[in-house]
């Protein structure tokens, strides 16, 4: 049994378990700011102490322990699919990263060859067609995770579902399932409901998006980037992330959901 993705604070007030390109950072820095009272200087994913994470193996025997027992408070963040994948374009696709290079070193030159996108040149500043290449790209997208070729599909890109499942099929259960697009309506909850050693005043909390300025400026609204062909792919991808998680997929335009979350539902559909 295992529990990829899932933190926990040290003092196992709140599981976490973590959906990329959903608020991640600030999660993770609000749950390590609960416990010391201090954010930890850096990107929090670089964290190696002050937080249990499962992909840290002196970790793994407590965060199994407390979910199995469920006694924390466990939780993730979701996303509207449109701007979560465009957001997953911009910063994966065209920025440079934090350690100077292109996101999994071949990946773009790949993408420029097979798919005929453009990324903005060497540094991602240049200008180009953005909609044209995400269009382009999001077929790539749909190639990986519908033929998992010409590669895996990656975690930025990958269902949201498909992360949420694995902590319910191994045992989990959840109990907040927030938006990103309310987050401080969903991390308030999750506060109120958990008892941390270090009080947590969210409106004093900064935004940690660790992915701002890696690549270029959106130019366009979101729906610009969605024609028809382009939300069929979002469809045969998404569909299930759209229905689960409430977002309005007839209308890329409308960030925000159209109904609420039904936890009892996504333990049923993704727990099988």
């Amino acid at each position: 049994m295992g529990f990829p993705g899932t933190w926990m604070t040290e003092s196992e007030s709140m599981v976490y378990r973590v959906v990329p390109k959903c608020a991640c950072s600030t999660i993770g820095q609000i749950m390590y700011f609960s416990d010391h009272g201090a954010f930890f200087d850096g990107d929090i994913h670089d964290a190696t102490a002050g937080l249990h994470k499962w992909a840290r193996e002196d970790s793994q025997p407590a965060i199994r322990a407390n979910v199995k027992t469920r006694s924390a408070y466990a939780f993730t963040c979701v996303r509207n699919p449109y701007s979560r994948i465009l957001s997953s374009f911009f910063d994966k696709i065209c920025g440079i990263q934090r350690n100077g290079k292109r996101y999994r070193g071949n990946l773009v030159p790949l993408l420029i060859q097979k798919y005929g996108i453009e990324v903005g040149g060497p540094d991602g500043q240049e200008a180009f067609d953005q909609i044209r290449s995400f269009r382009r790209f999001l077929l790539f997208a749909r190639d990986t995770i519908r033929w998992r070729r010409p590669m895996e599909p990656d975690i930025h890109w990958s269902a949201m579902s498909g992360h949420i499942s694995t902590f319910i099929v191994n045992g989990g259960r959840y109990d907040k399932i927030f938006w990103t697009e309310s987050f401080n309506d969903g991390m308030a909850e999750v506060l109120g409901a958990t008892d941390t050693p270090q009080p947590v005043d969210l409106a004093t909390i900064p935004r940690f998006n660790e992915s701002e300025g890696h690549g270029p400026k959106r130019l366009h609204p979101v729906e610009d980037y969605f024609d028809d062909l382009s939300m069929h792919l979002m469809k045969e991808i998404y569909w299930r992330d759209f229905q689960l998680f409430k977002y309005d997929f007839g209308n890329p335009a409308n960030k925000m959901p159209i109904g609420e979350i039904d936890l009892d539902e996504v333990h049923a559909k993704l727990g099988d």
